[in-house]
């Protein structure tokens, strides 16, 4: 897919070594091949125009040894977003062609699908979406309590209203345990895509308290007025957080195929 409804589209996966809970996890070996190779086989299914960004050297040589494309960024970013601005600028100066829509694919998602892309890049058919990410509904009795997997509100409009490592809405009255029966809870899928104007401005802002006391940088954009479109995908994903999330993974996997 090189172009959407005329939108010139760069993926992106920002990919950093120094990861605190699991340091080298772009190279962690998932059933034979790096992590960093089956989310770009992933998203190269359906994007055409898809670079690793990255701030080592084993990561960029990972990439190039399985015919990725790759750019060297800053190891100064605090954010995947961050580091997405930086390589699209480098990637605009090199083909002397600014993207319309950047999409950042997380580089610990490896089994993103591509219809969760296509899903994705189609919130722009609406011209006055500025950024979109992809939510799922939990299902009933399923685990919505751990802080690793962010859950989202949303207006009627499926905007996001806000994001946090808590169960929210708190549903008064009833026990936890039957929280997901009586109520939508929708999980965040962190895949994200943006108008490029719109990333060069949210990189540009300031680090908001919302942001900081969630950890979540999405935050800072609503507090500066951002609207962020949701889409809704059926499909489940598994992001690898921690070395233990490895055993996961080859379990996952054999669903995938």
């Amino acid at each position: 897919m090189k172009t959407f409804n005329g939108y010139h589209l760069t993926g992106i996966i920002p990919a950093r070594y120094a990861s605190t809970r699991f340091p080298g996890k772009p190279l962690a070996i998932i059933m034979g091949k790096p992590m960093i190779q089956r989310v770009y086989e992933q998203a190269s299914l359906v994007l055409d125009e898809l670079y690793v960004a990255t701030d080592d050297q084993r990561i960029h040589d990972t990439v190039m040894s399985f015919g990725g494309r790759v750019i060297m960024t800053s190891d100064r970013h605090q954010s995947g977003t961050d580091r997405c601005a930086e390589a699209a600028a480098k990637i605009a100066s090199v083909k002397d062609k600014t993207a319309d829509v950047v999409i950042n694919i997380q580089g610990d998602e490896p089994f993103i699908r591509p219809e969760q892309i296509e899903l994705l890049i189609s919130c722009f058919t609406d011209k006055s979406v500025e950024i979109s990410t992809l939510v799922r509904k939990a299902e009933p009795g399923e685990d919505i309590t751990n802080p690793n997997h962010p859950k989202v509100i949303l207006d009627s409009s499926g905007n996001a209203i806000y994001f946090s490592r808590s169960v929210i809405p708190y549903l008064r009255g009833a026990e936890i345990s039957e929280w997901t029966s009586m109520h939508t809870y929708y999980k965040h899928i962190g895949l994200y895509a943006y108008r490029t104007e719109t990333l060069n401005k949210i990189t540009s802002l300031s680090s908001s308290s919302l942001e900081k006391a969630e950890s979540l940088e999405q935050n800072r954009w609503l507090e500066n007025c951002y609207k962020i479109r949701t889409a809704v995908t059926i499909w489940e994903s598994i992001c690898i957080d921690t070395p233990g999330d490895l055993e996961k993974a080859e379990i996952f996997f054999n669903k995938f195929k």
